[in-house]
């Protein structure tokens, strides 16, 4: 795949922050009109046919993000470019961009995520401090999320062989503040990650879009302790998703902070008691593969959209509710061709009036 030019980064990432202009929606933007900035020119009618006038992201916000990163010595990587980490180009659909900080070339290695309890037990940080170093000496690069507990642990112990952390906020927002040092190192020796601009600090829907980067950049997820309800178990959830090994720590039932691992393995995740059980797991794993498809050229195989008519694109909105739904469902049930049908919904979600989901779900 050929790097994108200036011009083509920029109006990328423009269309990567667009409001209404998520992963798959992004994705269908570009599977349609090929290029991102064909994409841009399209998008105020595309959203007046779905019903509500989008604004598109200011293009002064979208150089200063840019400049931003360059003084951070960050790099803004594109889903569409060679350097994009393979395992991230093989979710459907990859988020359009992410920025990198430290050592890119770890987003090519092999990776393991190790997550759990923020308000972990010593003998939990410890097992997963060692876990962390046996992955390393065993040549796979420790990800997690930088949180405390039981993510601190395994970037302290991945440390010396290579870790990466995804952040919620910008490359640049150390929360907790207490990890200041712990970021410094790993921007050292190791390599930050963000979907989000530099500059941003995380909010509470950013935890679920960082969970699904670090899920999608490790080939298995082990978690060590986690409550019930606990973000780390819907990590776990999206790496099942993702096709990704999922593996538990089991604990004491007397523990709360075990209660999500013990019923992750009772779910069918594999138990993990060390680092052998993390590589029997990677052993009968098949390579994670990119889809085939092109997405800088607009290869992206035929997608004869067309124009779906006002009765066909209210139809579809009165199909949606809050309870997901697959667009095969919607095809099914309004009996349109599906180019129509995904063209209806990439104009309803550009509008505001549904969201699309990875997995090919729809919700109002």
């Amino acid at each position: 795949m050929t790097p994108l030019s200036e011009d083509e980064r920029r109006d990328w990432l423009r269309l990567a922050r667009t409001e209404n202009v998520g992963p798959v929606t992004f994705d269908q933007l570009i599977r349609r009109f090929g290029t991102a900035a064909a994409a841009l020119e399209a998008l105020p009618d595309l959203a007046r046919r779905g019903g509500r006038a989008i604004r598109l992201a200011d293009a002064r916000a979208v150089d200063k993000e840019l400049a931003d990163g360059a003084a951070l010595g960050a790099r803004l990587i594109a889903a569409c470019e060679a350097d994009f980490p393979q395992a991230l180009a093989a979710l459907d659909p990859p988020p359009p961009v992410i920025w990198a900080r430290g050592r890119i070339e770890l987003l090519h290695r092999s990776g393991v995520a190790l997550v759990g309890a923020r308000v972990a037990s010593a003998a939990g940080q410890r097992f997963a401090r060692g876990l962390a170093a046996d992955l390393g000496r065993a040549g796979q690069v420790v990800v997690s999320g930088m949180a405390r507990g039981i993510d601190a642990a395994a970037h302290e112990g991945g440390l010396p062989t290579g870790t990466v952390a995804v952040l919620a906020g910008g490359v640049d927002d150390i929360y907790p503040p207490e990890h200041a040092g712990l970021y410094a190192r790993i921007v050292e020796a190791g390599c930050v990650v963000s979907e989000s601009e530099p500059g941003r600090a995380a909010v509470a829907r950013d935890f679920p879009r960082r969970n699904r980067i670090i899920s999608g950049l490790s080939r298995a997820v082990v978690v060590v302790e986690a409550e019930f309800r606990s973000g780390s178990l819907i990590t776990a959830r999206l790496a099942a998703e993702q096709g990704r090994e999922v593996l538990a720590v089991p604990g004491s039932p007397l523990d709360p902070r075990a209660k999500g691992t013990n019923d992750l393995i009772r779910q069918g995740a594999a138990l993990c008691e060390g680092v052998d059980d993390v590589i029997r797991a990677l052993e009968g794993l098949r390579d994670l593969r990119e889809p085939d498809r092109d997405r800088h050229d607009g290869g992206w195989g035929a997608y004869p959209a067309g124009d779906p008519d006002d009765a066909l694109r209210e139809a579809i909105a009165a199909l949606l509710s809050p309870t997901p739904v697959s667009r095969d469902e919607l095809v099914r049930a309004t009996g349109a061709a599906p180019a129509l049908v995904f063209a209806a919904l990439t104009e309803l979600a550009l509008a505001g009036r549904c969201e699309l989901l990875p997995g090919g779900m729809v919700t109002a």
